[in-house]
């Protein structure tokens, strides 16, 4: 049964990915704003919900280190796998404001996350015996109230410039419009994108649960199974969806859905998680908040090269993450 729930998982993740993006680019189209604004607000959002619910439980449970590994792991995830696979399958256009204004801010909160850490630097009983690479490995790092409050006002800033966006946008109209495309109705749109993310949820929920069962009968650890199909399992909703975006031709969804769920992943979840409860990790997080700064300001590179993602470059981002991925697996 677990491999029929977990066929059952895909297509429901499939299914509702198409729709869902569907129903996305009409409500840009209907409210007359960018495809870009919805991919990094509502797209972006929609998709980092199984990020949220796993982070927010952890938080309230006292398990911050898995938020902040979760979330840290899901981004690197988005920017590599997601972009990359999506840029295979076609060429993803970089947007002009992407590219000056949204990605860079995505770096900014990355760098934010790694200094907030390292401001909750605490090396414990006898720490003084120990110097160097040696201490820094003893080294605990944390995030506590006020971090929190300061990721969740970069958060209210991102929604502020981004609302702010779509307006001057709609006003200037410059979203652009096509007589001929079949028009839905702004009742229909919604019930698209509900419809859609309810079976984007479901399937990823049915994927990461049956393929953890599947992984367990065939002897694989408990460690493996977390850090590849949980850890990548939050992410696949993301994973389709640009994808799907990406077939459909809807560049600005596909690149938007990664840098805003990236953006939202940090400064809203992590920012709620750590006032909920401290979030306290160890330096292996600080060593993966930097390969995500570093992979960021690749995805910029990247972004600028013929303003947009090409087959090649989406190769070489998937390259890259397999080669991070067996660091961790031997780390």
């Amino acid at each position: 049964m677990e491999y029929l729930w977990l066929i059952f998982g895909f297509v429901l993740l499939i299914v509702g990915a198409d729709i869902f993006v569907e129903g996305s680019s009409s409500i840009a189209k209907l409210l007359k704003i960018p495809s870009i604004i919805i991919g990094l607000t509502i797209v972006a959002f929609g998709t980092s919900m199984p990020e949220a619910s796993v982070s927010i439980n952890a938080a309230l449970q006292g398990e911050n280190s898995i938020a902040v590994s979760n979330v840290i792991g899901s981004n690197i995830f988005n920017l590599l796998v997601v972009l990359g696979a999506s840029a295979l399958i076609c060429p993803v256009n970089s947007n002009a404001s992407a590219i000056k204004k949204e990605i860079p801010f995505s770096i900014i909160v990355a760098v934010v996350l790694g200094v907030l850490l390292c401001f909750g630097v605490s090396f414990g009983e006898g720490a003084d015996a120990v110097s160097g690479f040696a201490k820094l490995d003893n080294a605990m790092f944390s995030i506590g109230l006020i971090g929190g409050i300061v990721l969740l006002l970069f958060f209210a800033f991102y929604m502020y410039w981004q609302i702010s966006g779509a307006l001057k946008a709609r006003k200037e109209g410059l979203a652009e419009e096509s007589s001929d495309e079949k028009k839905i109705s702004p009742v229909m749109a919604i019930e698209m994108i509900v419809l859609g993310l309810v079976g984007i949820i479901m399937g990823g929920d049915l994927v990461v649960e049956n393929a953890s069962i599947i992984a367990a009968n065939f002897g694989m650890s408990q460690t493996f199974i977390g850090l590849t199909i949980v850890a990548i399992g939050t992410s696949l909703p993301e994973l389709v969806t640009s994808m799907v975006a990406a077939r459909k031709g809807e560049s600005d969804i596909a690149l938007g859905n990664v840098i805003g769920s990236n953006v939202f992943n940090i400064v809203f979840i992590l920012g709620f998680s750590a006032v909920l409860s401290p979030m306290t990790v160890d330096v292996l997080s600080i060593y993966d908040t930097i390969v995500l700064v570093a992979v960021s300001i690749l995805g910029l590179v990247f972004a600028k090269t013929q303003k947009k993602f090409s087959r090649a470059e989406g190769a070489v981002m998937l390259a890259i993450y397999v080669a991070y991925f067996v660091y961790i697996l031997l780390r």
